[in-house]
């Protein structure tokens, strides 16, 4: 007899395959986020070699967001670095110094990460839930209606977002990253 009670661990590569990354369990949302910060970065990350695209087909970043207490880096993160778009930003995009791929995005003090969704493959990725930040969508920018968005949308995400912190007894993990890029 099988045992399901221990989740499932998920472990993740990067693309020259020298770092790996571990989620354990289900993400508790994922999202699509349309904001000038998280577009900014995509699209200069993005550039770095070798170049891939980080925003889906609407402009938005995808993210597949895990508590942090249920992400793992088996070999540690001394292959990582953080970039910030100004030295006075609070949130870290933190990618590998191997192969420049892009790992997680990190807001100061938050007990989540969100993930960049272009680290699953794509057969295994989890589909986007929700859209965040839309009013701050690219000029010229239409969405679909494929994914929900808007003010209650939000409340949900928010709420997501604390019932994930509750659950982790109000902790707020450090993820030691020592290096720094700029891009």
């Amino acid at each position: 007899m099988e045992d399901r009670s221990m989740p499932e661990t998920t472990t993740l590569a990067c693309a020259c395959g020298k770092f790996r990354v571990e989620v354990t369990g289900a993400p508790f949302i994922t999202a699509e986020c349309h904001c000038k910060s998280c577009r900014s970065a995509a699209q200069r990350l993005g550039a770095l070699p070798p170049s891939r695209p980080l925003t889906s087909a609407s402009g938005g970043v995808p993210y597949i967001l895990y508590r942090k207490d249920r992400v793992t880096f088996p070999d540690g993160t001394s292959a990582l670095a953080e970039f910030r778009l100004s030295d006075k930003a609070p949130t870290r995009r933190v990618l590998t110094t191997c192969c420049n791929t892009p790992v997680f995005t990190e807001f100061e003090g938050a007990h989540w990460l969100s993930m960049f969704a272009s680290l699953w493959p794509d057969p295994a990725r989890p589909a986007m839930q929700i859209r965040t930040q839309t009013a701050d969508v690219a000029e010229g920018t239409v969405l679909d209606a494929s994914l929900p968005a808007g003010a209650m949308t939000t409340a949900g995400f928010y709420a997501k977002l604390l019932w994930a912190w509750i659950a982790m007894g109000f902790k707020v993990p450090k993820v030691a990253v020592t290096q720094k890029i700029s891009a």
